[in-house]
């Protein structure tokens, strides 16, 4: 059968054989058992409606030694024999470019070198899944070959609702995930209810098909880390300069390539041998070291001579803030970026236990678990606190560290007692990204060259730096650092060897250089010199959005809690001429912490592309901008200012600023 045979059959005709699973894969760690014995049924009966009558004797011991062993029913048994990868567009079957570009975006996160547990499909965070089982994943693909430019496929968590009729100027594909009544939104609520079948979490760009492995953080990484040193030293000598920090999976991956761009020697811990090694087979991270002495030796070598080397620690990461305060050196720069919006699931192992020992103890006694985690939070944030009462600047990466410190009774607070006041560090947002990048409009623009060519993503990579030349050449001189920083990003990315999976690139743009960037690419697709192309972004944006402790962290005005800007960035997008569009509950740092949105766009050279992205990327970026106006971040009531002036149809309410001393002599 070929794989275009296998995507048309849907659900096979025959039972397939069970498949063995390679030994050398990374595994999702089992969850924790939450059904009781009534549940367990209802979890059975969900999961055997998608197959024949006949096969359910069969399936159903099966399906439930699965949810015994796991905690999920993943059916390994219907997993495709074809190697999923992202392929060229015209090698997928069907009716329609925009679903062939989703099917390939689909297979890009479940490639095995992409995904970080491709056999549970799950694409990066412990849990950012693309699906709940492989029925769902078979069913879709059959969907999206099936369908036509006048329908739109709804999907439900992982599972396709079906086809509808629509118009070709709707989305071809709606997803949510995790949507979940509020009450209902806690983290054992995600437990029980995945492992019912009926929901997942679907991280930011894993259940929206738009994860273009590590690379799609390595530059926000980079640009971060760039801006920390900076801190250190302004004048952009960073030679010697010490970042610690921990996580290799998914995600965090990007942080030990994104320090060697900045210049910086770097520590990443991480505590699944898999994990590391599979970062230094793919060239991010250059030593892995399992002893502590020889870390610290090694790491002083390469600051002492200026060798900008980044090393993996196989180990936990509060061995080594305690390990190196006890040798006497010095963390510069120090974050976190383990799963903490996960942690008592995989997301984060507590110092003491290896990684196997965690992952029993996890399933099998998950209040012993919790205990041990919290534990190691207190500790981890105690060694954080003496190096930063030495000068180390240190940060939440928005992965939920402080948020999960506090509620274990870590001493992260400026007041006494747990809770007391404010946090002592800042989320990155705060100090970095929100001011500098999404106050400005700058955020994460993607694209994907279906072609697979890497040619045509040589020749994108040129045709994004001559825009942004230009750019910069007009720019008022307040977003020109951005824009320099970006161009230099762009113009290093093939040496710096960035692609794992599908011909992507990532770099920071504001609503002009993304609309910009995307009408040269579809002027390029049309003169017929590269294929066509995906367009897309990180939900981590200017809009997509509302994070009171990530992305929304520096609005002040007391709205971060609310979640308007990112349901009006799905929708709104969804109008506009979006391929497809997403919204999730959860994404970074957690399940019930989070609403954020995303969409996928193809160019395919035609002028109704053209319209299209003008409309959606104008309005994906000013979204986030007139909300943040609202708020009264300077940059962003300039950035709306100069967006108005250049859009006549754009009105947008502006505030009227407060004299402090007023408000002030009403409280003395």
């Amino acid at each position: 059968m070929t794989f275009q045979e296998e995507i048309l059959q849907g659900i096979p005709s025959q039972l397939p054989e069970i498949p063995t699973l390679d030994a050398s894969v990374n595994r999702a760690p089992k969850r924790k058992e939450i059904l009781n014995a009534p549940e367990k049924k209802l979890a059975l009966q969900n999961a055997l409606r998608y197959f024949p009558e006949a096969w359910h004797k069969t399936l159903a011991t099966e399906f439930l030694q699965e949810l015994n062993q796991f905690g999920r029913i993943y059916m390994y048994r219907f997993m495709p024999k074809h190697e999923i990868k992202a392929r060229s567009l015209k090698e997928y079957p069907g009716k329609s470019d925009q679903a062939r570009a989703i099917m390939l975006m689909i297979q890009n996160n479940l490639d095995h070198r992409v995904a970080q547990h491709p056999y549970e499909l799950i694409t990066y965070g412990g849990n950012g899944a693309v699906f709940q089982n492989w029925a769902q994943y078979r069913l879709t693909m059959q969907y999206l070959a099936e369908m036509t430019d006048e329908q739109t496929l709804v999907m439900y968590s992982g599972h396709p609702m079906g086809l509808f009729p629509s118009s070709q100027n709707a989305p071809r594909v709606v997803v949510t995930n995790g949507m979940m009544i509020p009450n209902y939104s806690k983290p054992d609520d995600w437990e029980k209810f995945n492992a019912l079948g009926v929901t997942q979490y679907g991280q930011m760009t894993a259940g929206s098909y738009m994860y273009i492995g590590p690379q799609g953080i390595v530059h926000g990484t980079t640009i971060t880390v760039l801006n920390a040193a900076r801190m250190k030293r302004p004048d952009g000598n960073f030679s010697g300069l010490l970042f610690v920090t921990s996580g290799l999976g998914g995600m965090s991956g990007a942080q030990p390539k994104a320090a060697k761009i900045a210049g910086l020697v770097s520590v990443t811990a991480e505590v699944n041998p898999k994990a590391a090694y599979k970062r230094q087979e793919q060239g991010w991270v250059d030593v892995v070291i399992d002893r502590i002495e020889q870390l610290i030796a090694q790491v002083e070598t390469a600051r002492k001579n200026g060798q900008n080397t980044s090393f993996a620690y196989l180990g936990n990461i509060v061995e080594v803030w305690e390990g190196f305060h006890e040798a006497g050196i010095k963390i510069d720069i120090g974050s976190d970026q383990t799963s903490l919006h996960n942690p008592f699931a995989g997301g984060y192992y507590p110092v003491g236990m290896d990684y196997e020992e965690a992952n029993n103890l996890m399933a099998s006694s998950p209040e012993q678990f919790k205990e041990a985690v919290y534990a190691s939070l207190r500790r981890h944030a105690a060694a954080i606190n003496k190096h930063t009462s030495n000068g180390t600047y240190f940060f939440d990466y928005g992965n939920a560290f402080l948020l999960e410190a506090g509620r274990a009774g870590a001493d992260v607070f400026t007041g006494e007692g747990v809770g007391g006041g404010e946090y002592k560090y800042p989320s990155y947002v705060q100090d970095i990204m929100g001011p500098l990048c999404f106050d400005y409009g700058f955020g994460p623009f993607r694209w994907v060259c279906t072609s697979g060519k890497p040619e045509d993503l040589d020749q994108t990579d040129a045709i994004a730096a001559k825009v942004l030349q230009q750019m910069l050449n007009e720019a008022p001189e307040e977003i020109k650092p951005q824009l320099s920083d970006n161009l230099h990003w762009v113009k290093e990315a093939k040496k710096n060897k960035l692609v794992v999976g599908s011909q992507a690139r990532i770099l920071y743009a504001d609503a002009e250089g993304r609309i910009r960037i995307a009408s040269a690419f579809n002027e390029a697709i049309r003169k017929g010199e590269i294929g066509p192309v995906v367009l897309g972004r990180d939900h981590h944006d200017v809009s997509g959005t509302d994070s009171p402790y990530r992305e929304t962290s520096n609005i002040y005005d007391g709205s971060q809690f609310t979640a308007d800007m990112a349901v009006h960035n799905f929708v709104g997008d969804a109008f506009r001429g979006a391929t497809w569009v997403s919204l999730h509950n959860g994404g970074g740092v957690g399940w019930g912490e989070v609403i954020n949105g995303g969409f996928g766009m193809l160019l395919d050279g035609s002028s109704e592309a053209d319209d299209k992205l003008k409309s959606m990327l104008f309005w994906d970026v000013n979204n986030g901008i007139a909300r943040r106006n609202w708020a009264r971040n300077p940059h962003a009531m300039s950035t709306i200012e100069r967006a108005m002036k250049a859009e006549p149809k754009l009105k947008v309410t502006q505030p009227n600023l407060v004299d402090k001393e007023l408000l002030n002599g009403l409280f003395e």
